[in-house]
């Protein structure tokens, strides 16, 4: 067993998870930050790929990201120690602050605290849009990227579509699209 690659499992989703507050979409840059930054782990695309389909399961984002990745990268030993490890923070904040937080939840410390912490997340998060924009027109060009953005906006804010049914549509779009995007490409360097 490679300890040295179980430690960066570890640590990698340890950190995301006590760092990601608020949950889920705090946690997903925190996460593209290790496994493709700074780890190399996977790709923007493979991530994205990963995020897609993560979105669409039920449970917990982070848990359902740390098990898939851990077992990849580091097999089944990877993937209990990245289950531990991201599930492992929640549980210690869980029994030590949970008494202090009710105890001060009405404080304007608290509430400071939180409404400060939105904007960042707000932040974090436009800004892995906007790299899964850019990767989008790379593959399909900016008027579908534009397009399927647009109206996945619009379907989930508008008209309440779930947002499972609409990451599905998508993948449909991209699978069916996928070859004749591959035409095209194999045809301009031929």
């Amino acid at each position: 067993m490679n300890w040295k690659l179980q430690k960066d499992i570890f640590i990698s989703f340890f950190r995301s998870s006590m760092l990601g507050y608020g949950g889920g979409p705090s946690t997903i840059p925190l996460v593209y930050k290790e496994v493709v930054d700074t780890y190399k782990w996977m790709s923007d695309e493979e991530f994205s790929d990963l995020l897609a389909i993560t979105n669409t399961l039920p449970g917990p984002m982070l848990t359902k990201m740390a098990g898939y990745i851990g077992y990849r990268v580091g097999g089944v030993a990877g993937m209990i120690s990245a289950l531990i490890s991201a599930v492992l923070p929640t549980v210690l904040i869980m029994i030590f602050l949970i008494g202090f937080l009710i105890k001060f939840r009405d404080s304007n410390i608290v509430q400071g605290m939180t409404a400060a912490i939105t904007p960042v997340v707000g932040v974090l998060l436009l800004t892995l849009t906007w790299s899964f924009a850019k990767r989008s027109k790379q593959d399909l060009g900016w008027v579908y990227a534009s397009l399927l953005i647009v109206g996945g906006a619009i379907l989930y804010t508008a008209v309440g579509v779930h947002p499972a049914i609409i990451i599905a549509t998508l993948i449909l779009f991209a699978i069916f699209k996928s070859p004749k995007t591959a035409e095209k490409k194999a045809g301009e360097t031929s």
